[in-house]
């Protein structure tokens, strides 16, 4: 037993030094060599918070915990009560350190619940076992120091000694599972089962708060007064209930301090408005189509050790993330179907759409993946009627790393540079191959054993033709890949390591944590809240994806309080700022052109700035281009050789507003500055190629759904928001997007000139060019300079002559031969070349280069494109189109 002074102690009531004494541990130890940092507990303690008076295991078993008495305070606390002594107390645990404040009589209860633990322990053997503390009868032969009376201050070498004796009896205690992990311990040094998660960052103050809704308040520090202090959190107040009003004080410093220091990037807007700070040094990597991408996710699932979240405007479970598929090894809900049987909690966030609207059946994806396992969870959002909706798409692992772009993990999505328009088979096998055939015990599974097809069931897809139906019948075709083509797909996803992979992980936390507060259904404990992991962990990358370039990546997002609680259009900022900064071109990939702003029916400023960038140009005689990619048509299933249906012809409307039709339009205002001469600036296109089907060729346009802009070979901007309203303005559809800032740098060529071009923005540019433009079968292509005459008519020329071939041999829609329905009709009464001649048309096929054709400006210039007031599409307000 350890000898107490008794110079130290005056009469008061001692306790007992026998009472607490336990067995020391023999099995809660390190093993030698062993890193303490091993024994924290994981990230995924967070799912399993249990209150402390259940015994929880707070801390790392082995692990030891030692208290050192740094200082103490004196202070007068009112006018009964004479001068009182503060001891600070700071604690180590592992890497973890924190400091905690206590008085005597603090000790004093301490003991006082010890050592009622310690008695009811005693006579509840059982009680003692579900605790896992040591047996009943090592209690009574070991030693502990009993606590001293409180005693008047004295000397300064008596208050040294009183620390070191506070400092030995709390060591010895700690020493001791026992006392250790019992609840009233744990409240008096301040911790929790989240105290020492590594991925939650350094421990700070805690303590038991209560927690009062309003926001009534003045902002601000409103109340500070005796046992309580008041601070404004957000838009509500969270009261601190103190011992005291220096604990107030100190509670009120803590705060501020991580206001200031850590919490500073999430309590602050940043460039461009966005919620997160660019963020230099990281790792990224893109992705042109769906090939690359999907096989990069489907790694990075196998990776997953903690967390899976996504999040997508449509998600079809059964898609394959690596083809051709021969077992369902690569399906994504088979991966995830693993993950969670390893432990890895999964979170989906699905939009949940207006049924007679959209057929994406979010309700099947959803049931598919809950029943797959209890640790997958999946939320619909939102309940309400809306005209907007969710459209970014994410996949996060660990928090770590994190997928973004145009594409969802759903049919159809996937591609690769060859576009190809048919899935028949591999005909060297079979004379007449057959899709792969569902196995008799499991009807909802096909045998792969023998696949050959890319695409299976309702992955071959022609939008255009027929929209997705009965998508709870996955490996059922829907349309004839005898007679009908694929369309295409191109799309451009990128992923993101490190700090900028916190950001969109935070950005899913933030939207999943609203829609569980906002639904009543979601409110339940079987929804988890997410917790976000602590910046001071982002750069600890577990694993990193191959191809990743260095640069400075900043996430930016569109939302509005309806879809997550805030409002921020931090995508159309950087947009407007990238463009009107550029200095030599402009190269822009989009599902959607709508621009223009007239203050009444379009809003955003895309298209405005980009005239203002060339008019800039023209007027001090610099050469700078601007090279536009869009889909020839629109997406929604419509026949476009009799006009394409409403649909289809309003988003025709709006785009050719955007580009030629009308006063706002690029080109209008560009003529009357220029005339002819905005040619030399601007290029508009789309894509397009070819294929073989039933005996002859056939063609079909290149779905571009691509969301990316690439400015000067140094920026980009990449994510799931169109070139619209819906997209921009934040008020509407919910974005995601990151805008990449090259930092590495490599020699290039910039209107002839040498020129410092990055690498992440230079490769990028150079693969969508040499795709586009079929390098391939031109060894000779110089693809570096992309502002340069030569470069600039070769691409304006290899547009042109694509455009002429394929509409010689196929008579292709749309075309800007056709300016009214009447001369529709009359253009497809006229049968092809492709069906009258299928060799000549082969022929002529060979002199196509690439995919590139022009965007055909004059298609149906005489009609009026918005939908008769007197047709369903008419009665929607035009802000759906726009």
């Amino acid at each position: 037993m350890m000898a107490i002074p008794e110079s130290l102690f005056s009469t008061g009531g001692a306790l007992d030094s026998s009472e607490l004494q336990m067995e020391p541990d023999e099995v809660d130890t390190l093993r030698e060599g062993e890193d303490p940092a091993d024994r924290m507990h994981p990230f995924l303690a967070i799912y399993d918070l249990q209150p402390l008076k259940m015994h929880p295991l707070v801390f790392a078993p082995g692990v030891p915990v030692t208290a050192q008495v740094v200082g103490t305070e004196r202070y007068t606390s009112g006018s009964k009560v004479g001068t009182c002594t503060l001891y600070s107390v700071r604690l180590t645990h592992g890497d973890f350190t924190w400091t905690t404040k206590k008085k005597f009589r603090h000790f004093q209860e301490l003991h006082r619940d010890l050592l009622r633990h310690k008695v009811l322990m005693s006579l509840l053997p059982l009680a003692r076992f579900a605790v896992a503390y040591a047996p009943a009868g090592e209690a009574a032969n070991r030693e502990i120091p009993s606590l001293p009376r409180a005693v008047p201050e004295g000397s300064t070498r008596q208050a040294a000694s009183r620390q070191r004796y506070l400092e030995n009896y709390l060591n010895h205690l700690l020493a001791m599972s026992f006392y250790r992990n019992y609840h009233a311990m744990t409240e008096f040094l301040e911790v929790s089962q989240l105290s020492f998660i590594t991925d939650l960052g350094p421990k700070g103050l805690e303590g038991v708060i209560r927690k009062r809704s309003g926001g009534h308040r003045v902002p601000g520090l409103t109340c500070c007064g005796r046992d309580q202090v008041c601070y404004r959190w957000s838009k509500r107040s969270l009261i601190l209930k103190c011992s005291s009003y220096r604990q107030a004080r100190w509670w009120g410093q803590e705060i501020t301090e991580l206001a200031q220091g850590p919490g500073r990037d999430f309590l602050q807007l940043h460039r461009h408005d966005s919620y997160a700070p660019p963020r230099p040094g990281s790792l990224a990597r893109w992705f042109v189509n769906g090939a690359g991408y999907f096989a990069a996710v489907a790694d990075a699932i196998l990776r997953a050790q903690e967390e899976i979240f996504v999040t997508d405007w449509w998600l079809s479970p059964e898609v394959y993330l690596k083809r051709p598929a021969h077992s369902d090894d690569w399906r994504l809900d088979s991966m995830l179907k693993r993950k969670a049987e390893e432990g890895v909690r999964v979170s989906v966030l699905l939009f949940k759409e207006v049924e007679l609207a959209l057929s994406i059946n979010s309700g099947y994806s959803k049931r598919a993946l809950m029943l797959l396992h209890p640790n997958i969870k999946v939320m619909r959002h939102p309940d309400q009627m809306t005209l907007w909706a969710h459209h970014e798409k994410l996949l996060v692992v660990d928090q770590v790393v994190a997928f973004l772009g145009g594409l969802d993990l759903a049919y159809g999505r996937w591609d690769d540079f060859h576009y190809r328009l048919t899935d028949l088979g591999d005909s060297s096998e079979s004379a007449a191959p057959q899709p792969p055939t569902l196995c008799p015990d499991s009807p909802a599974t096909p045998d792969l054993s023998h696949n050959q097809y890319f695409w299976l069931g309702k992955d071959y897809s022609n939008l255009i033709t027929k929209d997705w139906v009965q998508l709870d019948r996955p490996f059922e075709d829907f349309i004839d890949r005898e007679t009908t083509p694929r369309m295409p797909w191109r799309d451009i996803g990128m992923v993101v390591h490190g700090p900028p992979a916190r950001d969109v992980a935070r950005h899913f936390i933030q939207r999943w944590n609203f829609t569980k507060t906002t639904k009543v259904k979601y409110k339940t404990p079987m929804y988890s809240y997410l917790l976000p992991k602590s910046s001071s962990t982002a750069s600890k990358l577990p694993f990193t994806l191959p191809g990743a370039q260095c640069a400075t990546v900043q996430v930016l997002r569109s939302v509005d309080r309806w879809s997550a609680g805030t409002l921020e259009n931090s995508i159309l900022n950087a947009y407007l700022h990238t463009i009107r900064e550029s200095k030599h071109f402009l190269y822009i990939e989009n599902q959607f052109f709508i621009s223009c702003s007239d203050g009444r029916m379009v809003l955003n400023k895309v298209g405005d700035e980009i005239v203002d960038r060339i008019l800039k140009a023209h007027k001090q005689g610099e050469c700078f281009r601007v090279y536009v990619l869009l889909p020839l048509l629109p997406g929604f299933e419509g026949d476009i050789s009799t006009g394409g249906g409403n649909s289809i012809q309003a988003i025709l409307h709006f785009t050719y507003r955007t580009l030629c039709r009308g006063e706002y339009s690029i080109l209008h205002r560009l003529k009357a500055a220029m005339g002819t001469a905005w040619r030399d600036y601007m290029s508009i296109c789309g894509l397009r190629t070819h294929g073989e089907l039933g005996g002859h060729p056939v063609s079909e346009l290149i779905y571009i759904h691509s969301k990316m802009l690439i400015a000067d070979d140094r920026t980009v901007i990449i994510g799931s928001a169109n070139i619209n309203d819906r997209s921009l303005l934040g008020k509407r559809d919910s974005e995601l997007a990151v805008l990449i800032e090259d930092t590495e740098m490599e020699p290039s060529l910039m209107n002839g000139v040498e020129y410092q071009a990055g690498r992440f923005a230079l490769s990028l540019r150079k693969h969508c060019f040499s795709v586009i433009l079929g390098a391939d079968a031109q060894p000779d292509l110089d693809l570096r300079d992309p502002v340069c005459d030569d470069f600039f008519q070769l691409w304006q020329e290899t547009a042109e002559n694509n455009a002429n071939i394929y509409e010689q041999i196929f008579r292709c829609l749309p075309s800007n031969a056709i300016h009214s329905i009447r001369a529709l009709r009359e253009y497809v009464a006229v049968e092809p070349l492709a069906l009258v001649s299928p060799p000549l048309a082969r022929s002529e096929l060979t002199k196509v280069k690439g995919h590139l054709v022009h965007f055909p400006l004059r298609f149906l210039e005489d009609e009026s494109l918005l939908p008769p007031l007197s047709s369903k599409e008419g009665m929607i307000p035009l802000e759906v189109w726009t």
